[in-house]
């Protein structure tokens, strides 16, 4: 019983010293700007919840038009390249009848001077 007695005395008086140790206007300072940076951090988080409804709301509205002009689009380029494909074959079939019908890579490189889009400059 002694013990606990000399143990329990102990720890008063090391709390004694550490009360002597903090101010009471830093502790009060202290809580004072954790309750500031709470308030700031709860106004943040309700920000960003608002955010988060109002993009997965604008998400939902436009997901639908995203899904039916990636189809359309997949459809166009499926058909230009049929388009081109069939050019082709029938550019060739030309240059094997008429030969001299359609020129060359030099001529129509010295024909046309435009720049070239898809190189960077």
């Amino acid at each position: 019983m002694e013990k606990e007695e000399c143990i329990k005395s102990a720890s008063e008086e090391i709390s004694k010293e550490f009360i002597t140790l903090i101010n009471a206007q830093d502790l009060d300072s202290l809580k004072q700007l954790q309750n500031l940076i709470l308030g700031r951090l709860q106004d943040s988080n309700a920000v960003l919840s608002h955010f988060n409804e109002y993009s997965e709301h604008c998400f939902a509205e436009v997901s639908a038009d995203f899904s039916r002009n990636t189809r359309l689009l997949k459809s166009m380029k499926s058909d230009l390249d049929y388009i081109f494909q069939k050019l082709r074959s029938m550019k060739a079939k030309i240059i094997s009848t008429y030969p001299d019908a359609l020129p060359d890579n030099t001529t129509i490189q010295a024909l046309d001077q435009r720049p070239d889009l898809e190189m960077p400059q």
